[in-house]
């Protein structure tokens, strides 16, 4: 694979909806939470942009806003490119994780930063200086917004929830064996953690307004004002 997602950068925005329910209200979810929030945000920051599908949304519902990508995947800032580049206020940054963030922005920079669907690859200590990079680079009163696939409570709620993730997989054309495969990755090569950790680091981060406010059973979405 050229990236850490279970698809190739290609094949991703074909595959992505096939594999995370909700995908595109999700990306929906995000526009109008910063709307609300930050309606004339002059600076947002995505990390983990993947193939630029958000920032592609983003940029017609904010005309005022410059937006500056990052990836860890170089496959995915090609896609990233190809999809966007006609667009005058999109900055690409070199494939960087959000732990190498600082390295190329100033921090309290940035009034908005996303990081939709990416850090739950992030083993723990890793999860922290990428959420503690994404802290820095706000300014004061900025907002930071996450979607990821999370862990439930329990035991019981994780075979649940991992049962109801396989009949979603089928219902949308995947085989038993890919299906399969793919809830394999669970705890191996994406590493969840459950609404209340979240909360937990995000609030030792430093941001002073930590709320959930997009849940459905596997996959939440989070949101912290600085």
């Amino acid at each position: 694979m050229d990236n850490l997602t279970a698809h190739n950068a290609s094949e991703y925005d074909a595959k992505v909806r096939q594999t995370i329910p909700f995908y595109d209200l999700i990306q929906q979810e995000v526009l109008r939470l910063v709307k609300n929030v930050k309606p004339e945000v002059d600076c947002w920051v995505d990390t983990g942009c993947g193939t630029g599908y958000l920032a592609e949304l983003a940029l017609a519902a904010f005309p005022r806003t410059r937006f500056l990508l990052a990836d860890p995947a170089e496959a995915m800032l090609v896609q990233a490119r190809e999809r966007l580049e006609r667009a005058a206020r999109i900055t690409f940054l070199p494939a960087t994780d959000s732990a190498g963030l600082g390295a190329h922005l100033e921090g309290g920079s940035a009034r908005v930063v996303t990081a939709i669907q990416c850090h739950h690859y992030l083993q723990v200590e890793s999860r922290q200086r990428a959420l503690q990079a994404c802290f820095d680079l706000l300014a004061p009163g900025g907002l930071y917004v996450t979607f990821e696939n999370i862990a439930p409570r329990t035991p019981d709620g994780v075979r649940i929830g991992l049962r109801g993730w396989r009949s979603f997989l089928l219902a949308e054309g995947r085989t038993e064996v890919e299906a399969d495969k793919h809830l394999t990755r669970y705890g191996t090569e994406f590493f969840p953690i459950t609404v209340e950790q979240h909360l937990e680091l995000l609030t030792q981060t430093g941001f002073r307004v930590v709320e959930l406010f997009w849940f459905s059973q596997m996959q939440a979405g989070f949101y912290g004002i600085k």
